[in-house]
C-alpha cells in the first residue's frame, strides 16, 4: 500500500514541488512528510504559510480517505485550526478515517511541526470526503 500512495503522489505536480513524502499508510490511515524550505513556503512572519498547512491537511485526509473508497475520492469540505505558528525544521501531517459512508467519507488531521528533535503539534482539521467512483 506504501509504494502504491508514493506513486501517487508523485503524479501531483503539487506534491513533487512541494517535497511530500508519504511515510506511512494503512486503510483508514495516512501519515505525510514535508521539509521546510524557507525562501518558499514562509508567510510574512516566517512561519508556514496556511495554505500549506491547508494542503497537507487535505492531502493526509484524502489519502486516508481514499483507502477506504473504490476509484478514488474528492473533497467536499475542510476545516482548519491552526494552534500555534508552524515553524519547523519539517512537517508531519496525519489523517485517518472517522467514519465513511457510501456517499461521505470523514475525516480527521494533525500537522506537527519538528524542531531541534521535538515535534508541536500546530494545526488540526477535518475534512469530508466524496468517493468519485462506483
Amino acid at each position: 500500500m506504501l509504494d502504491t500512495y508514493r506513486d501517487l503522489s508523485a503524479t501531483a505536480t503539487f506534491n513533487q514541488w512541494a517535497g511530500l513524502e508519504v511515510v506511512r499508510m494503512s486503510e483508514g490511515e495516512c501519515e505525510l512528510r514535508m521539509p521546510w524550505r524557507a525562501d518558499e513556503m514562509g508567510q510574512y512572519s516566517g512561519f508556514l504559510h496556511a495554505g500549506l498547512i491547508a494542503a497537507l491537511l487535505d492531502t493526509a485526509c484524502g489519502f486516508a480517505a481514499n483507502t477506504m473508497a473504490h476509484g478514488g475520492v474528492l473533497s467536499s469540505h475542510v476545516a482548519i485550526n491552526c494552534l500555534a505558528p508552524a515553524v519547523g525544521e519539517e512537517f508531519h501531517a496525519s489523517g485517518r478515517v472517522v467514519k465513511a459512508g457510501r456517499k461521505q467519507i470523514f475525516t480527521a488531521g494533525e500537522l506537527f511541526a519538528v524542531r531541534d528533535g521535538r515535534s508541536k503539534l500546530v494545526s488540526t482539521a477535518s475534512a469530508i470526503l466524496v468517493p468519485t467512483g462506483d
